[in-house]
């Protein structure tokens, strides 16, 4: 009773007002920020606070700082907590207000070239294809593009040397062709080759249950005729085995090895002579198994042999060739055929492979309309005669030598190396004075969305509402941007931007030291990847939190990676989503093992490499680079030799004032996430010593483990959200964030947060914003 009177009494008296920004600034700022100093080459002037807007870019490095509480720096006076809100508050506001007079959408250029995810995605689904035979594969078919702040579809960075448009020519050939199923097209080789640290003695992803190991391949083929699928074995097969080529989920081929004499298989790890099988395929794609039936007997003493990093004691596909086409037959019906040619000329007929009639015009007139729907797709835009007329002498080229398709097919080539379809184009209105913002037209706003959202090319219902000038209403667009997220397409927010902004694509170059971490391989580093794009995918397709990235109370596992985590009760390889118990440390991303390898080096963990890692991706506070001739990090004791903890070999680490800056903001955030070792595993001690996972933040702020840090970052979620939506805006107009970009980040933040800050909300603001509806001359 007591208790509550006193509550009472205080909560009535006059609390402490915040002080006003000039006085605050005065007494905390101006001993360093001053003319005579301008330390880190800033100067600060209270007096210029009447007009906040005309010196935008200083005051939003100051909100910055603000808002992280890293200045005034430890050990100097600062400020309370609600001087902090208020002084931040007042800038940010009369900032927004200057942005809302004046919007500055930034420039971009005229042309910004498709990067290499974009061209692989327009091609997929401009002719339908879905999948492609490794020979095809556009990491090999086209140069790797360049990348800022880890996204690789910034404008400024997608050059075009005469190099690269030699490789646009040759991959425009390959599509084109396999595009129309060309009967005279050379024989394909396509290998596929197994890493020796894959274990296979779990059924692969794809194929049915009840077989083990091998490999699944997701392909096109061109034409109808026979393909050769040669195996290449590694082991012994020791006790009988049934090699199966399965296609669709079909057996199409079934051989039996082993028994008492080993067999077809090779001996120890060596390679066995290889295994060929000719199999009639038809056109189109196909998923294409090579694997082993499981065998009931299969936990004999032989298999449960302890191993480290590799395939184990039973025999295993080493790597598998697919060649052809062979005794062809034709072109065949396909996705891609049926998305081209639209018609077919009267005169020829029956059009070879075309399962359904089409329209019978005659032949110009059919090929013209085959080339105005190709064009009007793969240029964004209406079709003009003018865009036809360009490709008809390529069309007449062709058709002299292949006939109608392959006229098609020399027409469709030119297409895919047109500046139409290799450049997002964006032209300035006439008239325009030089810094002059304006909105894009209907057409570029649609390149725009679906580049964004799906990394591709519009569809045609986008393309519609874009060209009937639909797409400018607020209600319309809001309608289209929830449409394309429904679309299975939109998934490019996981495997582009998400993997992009929070590099995830690293995981596939690390390699753990094989005997610090022998349970680390292949089938682990896949399931790292997999957990945590099915993580992402719900986070996306649920529509769910982007809070839940850090707080989300599951995860998706399959056997292997529970085993790892420590988690009981999952069985088999397939991934489903596991609720994880209330104490568990693995909710969120801080808990994956993605994320926590890909933050290690190959021996140990880093909290340096971890804290960089979250103040970067997940707070927009990345620390500055290191000094010169930083000393290695020492992990053992001068005296001693005795192995020291990564605590107390960071404690001698940044003795040195000059990093201890830097390190007070990292370490505490990496020493937090110290329980997982450098692949993700959880321990309690290091180097023999319980570990220590307490940290303190500059501001006073404390906080125990990673359940501790999460709750610490999570204090302020719109710091938080600022970041995600910074990063998903830079990846959306295709530029880096700059000072005049923030009031739109602080916008899309406050619509977020309305709306409880879910994903779907965060693209709808980005889409709203000014930056993405806007640009300037």
């Amino acid at each position: 009773m007591l208790q509550s009177i006193l509550i009472a009494a205080f909560a009535i008296l006059p609390q402490q007002a915040p002080q006003p920004p000039a006085a605050v600034f005065t007494k905390y700022c101006l001993t360093c920020h001053n003319e005579r100093l301008k330390t880190a080459g800033l100067v600060i002037d209270p007096g210029s606070l009447n007009n906040v807007g005309a010196n935008a870019e200083v005051w939003e490095k100051v909100v910055r700082k603000l808002r992280s509480n890293t200045m005034p720096p430890s050990g100097a006076p600062r400020p309370d907590p609600a001087t902090y809100n208020s002084t931040a508050s007042f800038l940010e506001t009369e900032l927004d207000r200057a942005a809302a007079s004046k919007p500055n959408p930034g420039k971009l250029p005229l042309l910004h070239r498709l990067s290499r995810t974009e061209y692989q995605n327009a091609i997929r689904d401009l002719f339908a294809l879905d999948a492609l035979p490794k020979e095809m594969d556009f990491d090999l078919l086209l140069p790797e593009d360049n990348a800022s702040s880890g996204f690789d579809n910034i404008a400024d960075l997608l050059f075009v040397s005469p190099s690269t448009m030699e490789r646009y020519l040759g991959a425009a050939e390959k599509i084109s062709r396999l595009a129309v199923g060309d009967p005279a097209a050379p024989v394909m080789v396509n290998r596929y080759r197994i890493p020796d640290e894959q274990p296979q003695d779990a059924r692969v992803d794809g194929l049915p249950f009840g077989t083990r190991g091998g490999i699944a391949v997701h392909s096109q083929f061109p034409v109808d005729g026979e393909y050769v699928i040669k195996v290449e074995l590694a082991g012994a097969a020791r006790q009988p085995e049934d090699l199966q080529i399965i296609v669709d989920g079909e057996t199409a081929e079934q051989l039996s090895l082993g028994g008492a004499g080993g067999g077809r298989g090779g001996r120890g790890g060596a390679a066995a002579r290889p295994t060929e099988f000719r199999v009639p395929m038809r056109s189109g794609p196909h998923l294409v198994g090579v694997t082993f039936v499981e065998r009931n007997e299969v936990r004999d003493e032989e298999t449960l042999r302890p191993r480290t990093r590799g395939r184990g004691t039973q025999v295993a596909v080493a790597a598998v060739t697919i060649s052809g086409p062979y005794n062809v037959i034709g072109s065949g019906d396909t996705p891609s055929r049926r998305r081209i040619f639209v018609c077919q000329p009267a005169s020829a007929g029956e059009a070879r492979g075309l399962a359904s009639p089409k329209p019978q015009i005659d032949e110009l007139p059919c090929a013209r309309r085959i080339l105005s729907t190709m064009t009007r797709r793969a240029y964004r835009r209406p079709s003009t005669d003018a865009d036809v007329d360009r490709l008809m002498p390529f069309y007449k080229t062709g058709s002299a030598e292949g006939g109608f398709e392959g006229g098609i097919e020399q027409a469709l080539e030119r297409i895919l190396v047109s500046p139409n379809f290799l450049f997002r184009i964006e032209r300035d209105p006439e008239n325009t004075a030089p810094g002059t913002a304006y909105r894009i037209s209907d057409l570029e706003l649609a390149s725009r969305l679906s580049f964004f959202i799906w990394a591709s090319i519009p569809d045609d219902e986008l393309l519609n509402t874009a060209i009937q000038g639909k797409l400018k209403d607020p209600v319309i667009l809001n309608q289209e941007v929830r449409r394309m997220m429904a679309d299975p397409r939109s998934s490019a927010l996981v495997n582009n931007f998400a993997e992009q902004w929070l590099f995830l694509r690293d995981i596939e170059a690390k390699k753990p030291d094989e005997l610090l971490f022998p349970d680390f391989d292949e089938t682990l580093r896949d399931a790292f990847r997999k957990e945590t794009d099915l993580f992402l995918n719900s986070i996306l397709r649920e529509n769910r939190s982007v809070l839940e990235l850090l707080t989300a109370n599951y995860t998706f596992l399959n056997e292997r990676l529970a085993k790892h985590y420590g988690i009981p009760n999952v069985r088999g390889s397939y991934f489903r989503r596991v609720t994880l118990p209330a104490a568990s440390p693995r909710g969120g991303l801080l808990g994956q093992g993605s994320i926590l390898t890909i933050t290690s080096y190959a021996n140990r963990t880093s909290p340096v490499v971890r804290g960089k890692w979250v103040l970067e991706n997940l707070l927009s506070a990345p620390p500055p680079p290191p000094p010169p001739n930083v000393p290695a990090l020492k992990t053992e004791a001068n005296e001693t030799g005795k192995a020291l903890s990564m605590r107390d070999a960071m404690v001698q680490h940044r003795a040195s004032p000059a990093c201890a800056g830097c390190h007070a903001r990292m370490d505490p955030i990496g020493f937090a996430m110290e329980n997982f070792d450098a692949v993700g595993k959880w321990r309690e001690r290091d180097a023999g010593v319980n570990i220590d996972a307490s940290g303190v933040f500059p501001d006073g702020t404390k906080f125990e483990g990673v359940a501790g840090l999460k709750k610490a970052l999570l204090a302020h979620p719109d710091e938080f959200t600022g970041t995600v939506a910074e990063k998903l805006l830079m990846y959306a107009i295709g530029r880096n964030v700059q000072y005049y970009d923030t009031p739109a980040v602080r916008a899309i933040v406050r619509e977020t947060a309305r709306n409880n800050y879910t994903f779907g909300s965060l693209v709808a603001a980005v889409v709203k914003s000014t930056p993405f509806q806007m640009r300037s001359k």
